[in-house]
């Protein structure tokens, strides 16, 4: 009888969330197709006109209440308590700003590209909760100067946060499985090479198959609101039954 999976990385993207009716960014009906990234998502453009990057990521916060945690992310919190209690571990590494994973019950999360309910100084890098507005008038509770708090988001041009974090849970991994990602954003869409070469079984829940879904040894394409809660209660009808 093979050992039951009691150490599991799971990444995140878009399409967990998408079925909540949080909006994706690369469809054809995205967010990029209303936006030039350029203008909103980078370093330059916050230089540019912070009015306008605050304005926009104002209302992706404001929008947060309105959403709640599907039957994905709810199946992911279970996954990760059943396999906590049976003194295993799940690491959720999420691409993804919202916060309904941790509102679905998720503990062990990694934010990679941030968090919308966060804000950061870049004049002294403090980081805390934001959860009204934020304009260039906003003076940092640590350092008092004003003008430089931003949204703790990842920018294009910028280092995804947790980085080694995520790699040494991959490398200890004993599964690696992708969930709701296109597989053309990096440094995320490279993890399953990375689990591949290192040994690590790599597996894709996804509505349909990524660009990258030639590297995953096992998939299943569905809506996320289908496919992945019964992977994870078959995942925990494993560790019960060993």
């Amino acid at each position: 009888m093979s050992k039951p999976l009691s150490n599991i990385v799971v990444l995140t993207g878009s399409g967990v969330s998408a079925e909540s009716g949080v909006a994706t960014f690369r469809d054809k009906d995205g967010i990029w197709a209303k936006y030039d990234y350029r203008d909103v998502a980078t370093p330059e453009g916050f230089a540019a006109d912070p009015v306008l990057v605050h304005s926009f990521y104002n209302d992706r916060r404001r929008n947060l209440p309105a959403v709640e945690p599907n039957a994905a992310h709810l199946a992911l919190a279970e996954l990760e308590a059943g396999l906590t209690a049976r003194g295993g571990r799940l690491t959720l590494v999420t691409q993804n700003v919202d916060d309904l994973h941790e509102r679905a019950g998720s503990k062990n999360t990694l934010h990679m590209h941030g968090e919308l309910k966060k804000s950061t100084c870049m004049h002294c890098g403090d980081v805390c909760d934001c959860v009204s507005d934020l304009s260039i008038a906003d003076t940092c509770s640590v350092c008092k100067r004003e003008g430089g708090m931003r949204p703790y988001v990842v920018w294009f041009g910028e280092m995804p946060r947790f980085m080694d974090e995520a790699m040494d849970a991959i490398l200890a991994a004993d599964l690696f499985v992708s969930i709701g990602t296109s597989g053309a954003v990096y440094p995320a869409a490279g993890f399953a090479g990375e689990a591949r070469n290192a040994g690590v079984p790599a597996m894709e829940l996804n509505l349909e198959p990524s660009e990258n879904a030639w590297i995953f040894e096992n998939s299943r394409y569905g809506p996320a609101t289908q496919v992945v809660p019964q992977w994870a209660a078959e995942i925990l009808s494993q560790s019960l039954s060993q």
